[in-house]
């Protein structure tokens, strides 16, 4: 019980932080997205020695290098971050239904709802690399008071 409201203390904290300091927000989510690809592209790499795992390993590492290397020039790839984002909202949100874990079934369904929004964000993201730091930062503060809530 006691981690639960430690976590759900830390997501609003950190779901603040995202909203009030929004280039600082995108700029954590580009260089997690980067990380992730650049280590799913080594994973795939050498999973298996296969014409396609070489290729999509190649092309994830050099995506994930220019999230973590250039941020400004990713303006034209907010979109599609915003797309990564709403999958993994959506996906936390069906698992948080699902599962038996103590999160709350009402944020669950509010993060599914974020997660569709995020979409609907991705065509108004190219410019404006704003929007993926409020919608983290919501996602975070509701995640967080379902967990201070239990």
């Amino acid at each position: 019980m006691e981690q639960n409201k430690i976590s759900g203390i830390l997501s609003v904290i950190l779901g603040l932080i995202f909203i009030i300091f929004p280039i600082f927000g995108t700029a954590a989510v580009s260089i997690l997205v980067g990380i992730s690809l650049i280590f799913l592209g080594i994973i795939l790499i050498l999973s298996g020695f296969t014409a396609i795992n070489i290729v999509i390993g190649i092309l994830a590492i050099i995506i994930g290098l220019i999230f973590v290397s250039n941020i400004a020039a990713l303006s034209f790839l907010l979109g599609l971050q915003f797309y990564i984002i709403g999958i993994i909202l959506i996906l936390a949100g069906i698992t948080g239904l699902i599962s038996d874990t103590p999160i709350s079934k009402i944020a669950s369904v509010l993060i599914i709802i974020l997660g569709i929004i995020s979409f609907i964000f991705g065509g108004f993201s190219i410019g404006q690399p704003i929007f993926a730091a409020i919608l983290i930062g919501v996602a975070l503060i509701i995640e967080g008071i379902g967990l201070l809530l239990e």
